[in-house]
This record gives C-alpha cells, sequence and structure tokens, in this order.
C-alpha cells in the first residue's frame, strides 16, 4: 500500500473486465477477493464487475442490480435466441451482442456476408416495452457487417430492392438496395435519450470502416470485405435519398463503424455517441465505489496496445488517477511496458502467464492462478 494509504483501512475496490475465454468478470472479481483474503484475512473488498460496451455488458449492469430481462429474438442467423438486458428504474442497458454476437453462432461457423442484426432491434424494442426512457446500448462483439440494416427494420424500416421487395438479411445484401423508407420507425424513440455506448471510433466504410477493420474477424475473406464495403456504402448513398445528407454526414461519425456498422443504425435513430467504458463507469456508479477505495485492481485478458484506446482497464485506471487513487493490474497476458502502463496510470501488472507461459494450460485454470495473483498483490501493496 502506497504512504498515503497507509493511514486508513484498507479498502479495496476491483473493477475488471472479463478474461474472454476463461472468466467472467464477476468471477474475475470473486477469484481476486479470494486470493487477496488468502494473504490478509478479513480485508474489505468491493466488487464492481465493469464493462466497455461490448459483450459482458448487461452482466456488469446486472452484477451493479441492474434486473436482468430475458426476451426471444432472432440470432445473427435467424434461429431464434434468448437475449438479455438490464433494467433499473427507466434505465435500460441493451447489449447488441447478446442478440447479434458472434457466440450465438454456431462453433466454427461465421457468417460475414449474411448475419444480420435484426435481433439486437427486438431487444431494443423489448426495452421501450418494459418503459425505459434512457437506453444505453453497447455495441461489440458483433457476427454481424449490416451497418444496423437489420435492427432498423426490426424497428419498423422498410428497405427494398427494384422489385419492391424486402431485400435479404446481412450486409451484403444492401448492393441490392433501392429504395428505404424510415418513417415508420418506432416513434417512442424521439422521447427516449438513447445513448451509443461503443469502444471503437471508427467510420461506416473506408480503409478504417467496419468491414476493413472488423470484418476479418467475422470471418470475412478480403472479398468479402470488398462486397461488405461497397454495400455498405451503396446502403449509406440510398438512405441519402431518404432522408437528406444526414445519412452520408453520419456513416463518417466517430462510432458508426462499431459492431459492423450497428453504431450507423444508431445514429441514425438519434443516438448520442459516447466511449463505451466512460459511459459505463457512470451507469455502474463507480465514482462513489472509487472514493471509498485505497487500492484498485482493474484489468482484462489481455493488456495490450487496444487497452489504451477505450478498454476496461484504461477507463478504470484514467478515472482513478484523476482521483489520486493507486492502480494495478490483473492479465492473462501482459503486452505492454512499465513505461506504458505507468502512464496509463496503472502502478504495476500482475499476468498470468507468468505464472503459466502455455495459453493451453493458463486458460482453463484461470481462476486458480488469478487468486495466486492476487495474493501477491496483496503481499506486496497490503501486507
Amino acid at each position: 500500500m502506497t504512504d498515503g494509504a497507509a493511514t486508513q483501512v484498507a479498502h479495496v475496490l476491483v473493477a475488471a473486465d472479463k478474461f474472454k475465454g476463461s472468466l467472467t468478470a464477476v468471477q474475475v472479481a470473486e477469484r481476486v477477493t479470494a486470493g487477496l483474503r488468502k494473504v490478509v484475512p478479513g480485508l474489505s473488498v468491493e466488487a464492481l464487475p465493469v464493462a466497455d460496451g461490448g459483450d459482458g455488458t448487461v452482466a456488469a449492469a446486472v452484477a451493479a442490480g441492474f434486473d436482468r430481462r430475458e426476451v426471444r429474438v432472432t440470432g445473427p442467423v435467424g434461429d431464434p435466441v434468448t437475449a438479455a438486458f438490464a433494467l433499473r428504474g427507466t434505465t435500460a442497458v441493451v447489449e447488441m451482442a447478446e442478440a447479434s454476437g458472434l457466440q450465438l453462432l454456431p462453433a466454427g461457423t461465421f457468417a460475414p456476408l449474411t448475419a444480420t442484426t435484426y435481433g439486437s432491434g427486438e431487444l431494443l424494442r423489448a426495452a421501450l416495452d418494459a418503459g425505459a426512457t434512457t437506453i444505453v446500448f453497447g455495441v461489440g462483439g458483433s457476427a454481424t457487417t449490416d451497418g444496423g440494416a437489420g435492427m432498423l427494420a426490426a424497428l419498423g424500416a422498410r428497405f427494398l430492392d427494384a422489385a419492391g421487395e424486402p431485400v435479404g438479411p446481412g450486409g451484403a445484401a444492401l448492393a441490392e438496395l433501392a429504395s428505404a423508407d424510415l418513417t415508420a420507425l418506432d416513434p417512442r424513440f424521439a422521447d427516449v435519450e438513447f445513448i451509443l455506448a461503443s469502444d471503437v471510433d471508427n467510420p461506416l466504410t473506408g480503409p478504417k470502416g467496419a468491414p476493413a477493420v472488423y470484418g476479418p474477424q467475422k470471418g470475412a475473406t478480403p472479398e468479402d470485405v470488398d462486397t461488405l464495403d461497397a454495400a455498405l456504402a451503396h446502403y449509406a448513398q440510398v438512405l441519402e435519398k431518404a432522408i437528406g445528407p444526414k445519412a452520408t454526414e453520419l456513416a463518417a461519425s466517430p462510432g458508426a463503424g462499431g459492431a459492423g456498422g450497428i453504431g450507423y443504425g444508431a445514429l441514425l435513430l438519434g443516438a448520442g455517441f459516447r466511449p463505451g467504458i466512460e459511459l459505463m463507469l457512470e451507469v455502474l456508479g463507480f465514482a462513489p465505489a472509487l472514493e471509498r477505495a485505497t487500492l484498485v485492481i482493474t484489468g482484462e485478458g489481455s493488456l495490450d496496445e487496444q487497452t489504451l484506446h477505450g478498454k476496461a482497464p484504461a477507463g478504470v485506471a484514467a478515472a482513478a488517477r484523476a482521483a489520486g487513487k493507486e492502480v494495478v493490474a490483473v492479465c492473462g497476458r501482459l503486452a505492454l511496458p512499465p513505461e506504458t502502463l505507468g502512464a496509463a496510470g496503472i502502478r504495476r501488472a500482475y499476468p498470468l502467464s507468468a505464472l503459466e507461459p502455455d495459453p493451453a494450460k493458463s486458460i482453463p485454470n484461470a481462476g486458480p492462478l488469478l487468486e495466486q495473483v492476487a495474493s501477491d498483490i496483496a503481499r506486496d501493496f497490503l501486507a
């Protein structure tokens, strides 16, 4: 513990994201707490699992006291799936990955050209039906690259081909788009505070657009990327004919490329764009928890260059540093040097790979390994 904190009773805040593929954010907090208390029995620990708007955002909201609501929606390849959103009072947290995420695809299967966000629109409608007047829409972890067309269709928009028939699902089908009609979109969005929470600021198309940057993660070949980029550019042009220059302006806006372009669909619905972790920390009540803390532990599966660009640990560390609190991090893998960590506000990082360098062994044993590194933190900072 730092000298400044030594006069206080130690109170540790564990505000970490998931370790993707091994531990949820809630499990990370549980394991860290157990490891700390092996060294300091009875230590005061507060868990506040965090997320940056991507997959795991609803779980973090539920852990913070929101109610979990489940609804059957259309999955990314058209099969029905059970998706959840979180509700507290009139504030809903909706995570597109719950309805349209990569994790909903069969193992080893991708559908970059045809996956749809229709279920995400159904999930938003369910939040409206539940009485939400503020909707935080977390995007990330998507299986889709359809520019949010599926979502908008579920909310009343019509996308027709030259024969006057609805275009098919997915981004590639937008190449056949001849006309768009947004006049029947759910009118309740006019009275809702709708916030797009994303950790990416990419535009819809181009070298930094959704297909080029994120398409390969969803199984898109170079040819698929070209197909999707051209189809989404055409989609924005058709929308410009329907609603005017705003359609083209929004396509170039930060966040439009989030989650295969569903960010663009959200912006068309009137959403305001906020960095996901910044917004989620507000929603989850991070500030009062931070005030109580003498040490903050954050982390995620891989601490790397991406972490510095809007991921949860960077957001937690920035807020903690501004409040004068010391921060350490846990992670599965560490790819940042100490000086970079320090510049981000992280005093020290504790990777599981230091105990078990083989990922094939580390990932299935992440829980016990995390308890071990948490005990090391307790000895270094609290004992």
